[in-house]
């Protein structure tokens, strides 16, 4: 149950699924739900940093049509906040800010340092949410075996994780260290088989929230339209990304499950579950994070049973948004050892992932060996090893060890500059230095 030299997820087919949700293009700041002083603000932010600018281009940073903007930059210019300081193609010109429009950017500087793409409404969020929930998603066997293709996974694992997924209530996955339960739930967001889209930032309350996260978000290219001419066929406040998996592990606080207010910039940045949105929230070696784990299941008891969450605004402010994805757990403990019966209700499937069987443990060096360079495996090498290192001192086979050795042998070989071969020699190297402490 450990990576098999994972292919590019562009590579792993997906089963069709119909898009839900596209954001439509809008034609005028109005139809985008922002007012004329957000635009403003923006525009004058943005003029700030680069200091010339053309309209075109102030249209694209904040993602919004350049259709409403040679009217709205020619009144800011007939007030004396803009200045023209250059002609450009296309009825458009160079702008730069006034002593004026330098001091009422300042202004807006002080209310909130963000610059960039024009918020999108939180009502216009709740929507897109709503129409590309993983709740409507049902992901089949099928679906399942294409989203672990890279992955060794016994049939009777399948028919264990197929029902959890598709209850979307939750789930643990607990068992020994090294058996892949990180690379499964990593890979469960695949089963629903599609991309999303999610704004870049949300207006909540007069309080702008940063909901896209390059670390977390994988985009997906399309047609941006920058060229004079072009158009994009969507919203461009908006982006599309394969359905997320957020990771947190022994680190995580109570603190990264709160929207995070930056007192510097004005900036809030969205929590984690709000981030993992569409897709698939792992908690990874729970148990290990400084809080007790009752008190991190108790910030799930509401959000697992009704779907949606309390957050509080910096400016006081509480407000109700979805909890939109599937919620795992991955201990390598018993779940038994975490919490009382009454929590372990609530998160109804305990799934184990078990050491490999010997058998399983054989056909993952055979099928590492020749990705890692390995022309020919020696099966009185691969005797050896288990006889040797794993019958002879009862050591467990763990899932992770193929691909570890063999990497240890690899490197070993290169180094020597030795044929990459696999030789009872080569696997006591290997095993000295892998578990010279385990």
């Amino acid at each position: 149950m450990t990576t098999m030299a994972a292919p590019a997820p562009s590579t792993v087919s997906e089963s069709p699924r119909r898009e839900a949700f596209r954001p439509r293009v809008v034609d005028s700041f109005e139809e985008a739900g922002l007012n004329l002083a957000v635009v403003e603000s923006l525009a004058l932010k943005l003029l700030m940093n680069v200091g010339m600018c053309s309209g075109r281009k102030i249209a694209q940073e904040l993602g919004l049509p350049f259709g409403p903007f040679p009217e709205f930059l020619r009144q800011l210019k007939n007030q004396q906040i803009l200045s023209y300081a250059n002609s450009a193609s296309a009825n458009d010109y160079i702008y730069a800010l006034t002593d004026t429009g330098r001091m009422r950017a300042r202004g807006y500087f002080e209310e909130s340092g963000y610059v960039g793409s024009a918020p999108v409404s939180f009502t216009d969020y709740l929507a897109a949410v709503a129409a590309q929930t993983i709740a409507s998603e049902r992901p089949t066997e099928g679906d399942l075996r294409r989203a672990f293709s890279d992955l060794v996974v016994p049939d009777s694992m399948f028919s264990l994780l197929g029902p959890a997924i598709n209850s979307g209530r939750g789930l643990f996955l607990y068992g020994y260290p090294g058996n892949g339960k990180t690379s499964i739930a990593e890979r469960i967001t695949r089963c629903f088989g599609s991309t999303v889209w999610i704004p870049r930032v949300i207006d909540a309350e007069g309080q702008i929230i940063k909901l896209f996260d390059p670390a977390n978000h994988e985009v997906v290219e399309n047609e941006r339209g920058d060229g004079l001419l072009a158009t994009a066929d969507y919203d461009r406040r908006w982006v599309q990304i394969k359905r997320p998996t957020i990771v947190a592990g022994g680190e995580l606080r109570m603190e990264d499950l709160e929207i995070h207010y930056d007192s510097v910039t004005k900036v809030c940045e969205a929590p984690l579950q709000l981030k993992s949105n569409l897709g698939t929230f792992l908690i990874d070696d729970f148990g290990r994070q400084r809080m007790q784990p009752v008190e991190l299941l108790n910030r799930w008891i509401v959000p697992l049973e009704k779907r949606y969450d309390f957050l509080s605004l910096p400016n006081g402010k509480k407000i109700r948004v979805p909890f939109d994805q599937l919620i795992i757990f991955s201990t390598n403990l018993e779940p038994s050892q975490l919490v009382d019966e009454a929590f372990l209700r609530r998160i109804p499937y305990k799934i184990n992932a078990p050491d490999p069987s010997e058998s399983t443990f054989r056909m993952m060096i055979g099928l590492f060996a020749p990705k890692l360079g390995f022309h020919e495996v020696d099966p009185q090498a691969i005797d050896y090893l288990v006889h040797t290192h794993y019958e002879r001192s009862g050591r467990p086979f763990r899932c992770c060890h193929p691909r570890d050795l063999l990497l240890q042998v690899r490197n070993y070989c290169v180094y020597n500059q030795l044929p990459l071969e696999l030789k009872p020699e080569y696997f006591d190297f290997a095993v000295m230095n892998y578990f010279s402490t385990l």
